[in-house]
């Protein structure tokens, strides 16, 4: 048994690392495709205007670049360091997307990066264009192939344990890679980056436009941004059903938690728009619900039931027991591998293999286990309702909030009415920080309502971890948190110096 203070501390670190480096990615993700967009008007059209911006917002998606690169690096790493158990124990599996990750992806948005900034001159229109495709294409497939590892840890398919290594395997690669999960994963971070980006360019924009600064370029740049907001905007909307419709099949005690659905109610069940969750009564003390809309939302029918939480703990009590016995057959047959009842019922309860771990978070031998231990480990199969509760919302009402922001961009450029309406330009500029809150919400509810798990139903958090002492955690925590601090107040700074600055060629000492 790990302390489970250090599995809490690596966690904190993991989670710390983790969120700072995606400070960085949707908006490379976003900007990637902007400069796709702005570039291939250039070379249709061969207007200055649409080079300029194309450049100047090059500028900053590489300072984005060269930060989001740095902070990522390490988070690699910490599987070795501090999640030794788990890189142990589906190495063979996890491993694989991210070495293609580090192989191909990595080193085509790196090659292209470098040339799209060099290129300009020694590139022709075409030539250069291709590159900047081709540096958006490796952004996206670098995400792609990290999500299928991320997904496989929500859902794993295409592999299976194997009793004679102790490790999982992969048995079927292209399951790994069309994993449903990994697919709707995919589409909603992508394009959640998109909205990002979007709003990134839209609220500098704005902000020209109510300096009165380049116009012209400013009116461009809105623009693009509003129709790829819009769009990016429905996509994100879209897919997100569709994640949420995954989740409820892959794991239905994360949907349960998300919607604070304590009981199974009649289907189709309601939607808690306001709850206020109690844990210790498993029930919640106040609840503004909208009748039927979870079910259809969730289970896209009228007579699909979502399982509460109090069901899923009861069935997950029978799971335990029965995890617990295909522990002690496995514990066997490493005495004895020619024990033939051993491997008979190990064969038996391997499905629950996983839930019997969950005690060892109480007692190291899993025989000690008594009812009220296995009562404990059903009970931590869910996570805590009001992170999951709250971080959905949120993201979800961000999300619109932001749909709407694009509409009213959309229009006002079509309008041309930017003048008239000082104060929307305002919102879209104080809007920026929403899309960053949206993102991170939905990694909390991603990861967090995975919990108790690394790999979920399979490997419990609590022996996944190294075994490393809190002061050396606590050391590495303050380290990673203030360098990284430092890289932010950097790319802010160099932001927000670039920004104020503008377009160089538009500059008056440059007309």
């Amino acid at each position: 048994m790990i302390d489970s203070t250090v599995v809490d501390l690596s966690r904190l670190q993991f989670a710390a690392t983790a969120m700072y480096h995606f400070i960085f990615v949707p908006l490379t993700l976003g900007l990637s495709w902007i400069l796709v967009v702005s570039e291939a008007v250039y070379v249709l059209t061969g207007k200055p205007i649409y080079k300029e911006m194309t450049q100047f917002w090059g500028k900053l998606f590489g300072i984005n670049f060269a930060l989001g690169v740095t902070t990522g690096i390490t988070l690699e790493f910490q599987f070795g360091t501090n999640w030794a158990y788990y890189s142990h124990y589906v190495g063979d599996i996890f491993g694989a997307p991210l070495a293609i990750e580090g192989l191909a992806a990595f080193f085509l948005e790196s090659t292209m990066f470098g040339l799209f900034f060099f290129g300009w001159k020694r590139l022709p229109k075409w030539g250069h264009l291709a590159v900047t495709a081709l540096m958006a294409l490796g952004t996206n497939l670098s995400a792609i192939l990290i999500l299928i590892a991320n997904a496989w840890m929500q859902n794993p398919v295409g592999s299976a344990f194997n009793p004679v290594t102790m490790r999982m395997e992969l048995t079927d690669f292209v399951a790994l890679v069309f994993n449903p999960i990994a697919q709707s994963k995919f589409v909603h971070t992508v394009s959640a980056g998109y909205v990002t980006g979007s709003l990134f360019v839209l609220a500098i924009s704005a902000w020209y436009l109510l300096k009165g600064r380049h116009v012209e370029f400013a009116r461009r740049s809105f623009r693009i941004a509003a129709v790829f907001g819009v769009v990016g905007s429905l996509l994100t909307i879209a897919v997100g059903d569709q994640s949420g419709y995954e989740i409820g099949k892959s794991q239905p005690s994360k949907l349960a938690a998300l919607d604070a659905a304590w009981e199974t109610e009649p289907a189709p069940a309601s939607f808690n728009l306001f709850v206020w969750p109690n844990e210790d009564r498993q029930a919640n003390d106040l609840a503004i619900s909208i009748p039927f809309a979870g079910g259809l939302m969730a289970t896209r029918s009228i007579s699909t039931e979502i399982t509460g939480i109090r069901e899923i703990r009861e069935q997950n009590k029978e799971r335990v027991a029965s995890g617990v016995q295909a522990v002690i057959a496995l514990e066997a047959m490493r005495k004895n591998p020619g024990d033939a009842a051993a491997r008979e019922k190990f064969r038996q309860h391997e499905a629950d293999m996983g839930y019997g771990l969950l005690v060892r978070r109480y007692v190291d031998d899993v025989r000690q286990a008594t009812p009220e231990i296995i009562a404990k480990a059903a009970r931590d199969s869910v996570p805590k309702v009001a992170p999951l509760f709250w971080s959905f919302r949120i993201m979800v009402g961000l999300g619109g909030l932001m749909f709407v922001l694009f509409l009213a961009a959309l229009w006002v450029s079509v309008s041309n009415s930017h003048s008239k309406y000082p104060l929307l330009l305002k919102a879209f500029l104080w809007s920026l920080p929403a899309p960053w809150i949206a993102s991170m919400c939905g990694w909390c509810l991603a990861e967090y309502g995975r919990q108790p798990w690394t790999v979920f139903g399979m490997l419990p958090t609590h022996i996944s971890a190294s075994s490393l002492s809190s002061a050396s955690l606590w050391g590495s925590i303050a380290g990673f948190v203030g360098f990284y601090t430092l890289l932010l107040i950097v790319e802010m700074y160099l932001m927000f110096k670039y920004a104020r600055l503008g377009p160089v060629v538009l500059q008056p000492n440059n007309a």
